[in-house]
């Protein structure tokens, strides 16, 4: 069907039902679902008071869209959040945030569906299992960077002795600690500003 330049106006009655005006029918939900799925504009109106209603008829279709099996989009996360910006200062900066990054997904459509079709190829899922883990592996090696007492040198005591809560070394000896403790901050600083001088 030619696309017109002019929305199609549908008209909602006071029993709930929905006329096309461009097909002289009765539609469902159902109906205007696939109209815009095929990019077909249109706008609803109510037929008593003649009130543009089109955006909660579109959230409408979205509800029950979103009430078929297997078919939902809206995390719940993302609606309580969603619920949570009514009466925000910031509720007047979603619409336009919501809008253009829907748009930019719309744009780059093409390019996801490619990307997607190649990754499901090579098992999609068990590439971002790969990737957690290497992730969760990153973080837990600079976390034992910060962990002086994980280092080498300084293992925890072995089963069966008495626990350090009374050193009963000669004093003399906890020198030899503080040497070592200091021997292994040092190493630990010279880790760090590597670190440092790489990101720079």
């Amino acid at each position: 069907m030619a696309k017109t330049t002019e929305p199609t106006i549908i008209k909602k009655y006071a029993n709930r039902r929905l006329y096309n005006t461009g097909t002289s029918t009765y539609v469902t939900l159902e109906d205007l679902a696939v109209m815009v799925k095929g990019e077909e504009d249109f706008v609803v109106f109510d037929a008593k008071t003649g009130e543009d209603i089109t955006r909660s008829v579109l959230t409408q279709i979205i509800f029950e869209q979103e009430g078929k099996g297997g078919q939902n989009l809206l995390p719940i996360t993302f609606l309580r959040q969603l619920i949570r910006f009514y009466g925000d200062s910031m509720q007047g900066l979603v619409p336009s945030y919501l809008e253009f990054s829907i748009s930019s997904l719309t744009k780059e459509q093409d390019k996801l569906r490619a990307q997607m079709s190649e990754a499901f190829g090579a098992s999609a899922f068990e590439m971002m299992e790969e990737q957690v883990k290497r992730n969760t592996e990153m973080f837990e090696r600079a976390m034992k960077m910060f962990m002086p007492f994980s280092l080498p040198g300084a293992a925890a005591p072995a089963s069966g002795t008495a626990p350090a809560a009374a050193p009963e070394r000669p004093a003399a000896s906890s020198g030899s600690d503080l040497d070592d403790m200091k021997k292994q901050l040092a190493a630990m600083q010279k880790k760090l500003d590597a670190i440092s001088g790489s990101k720079d």
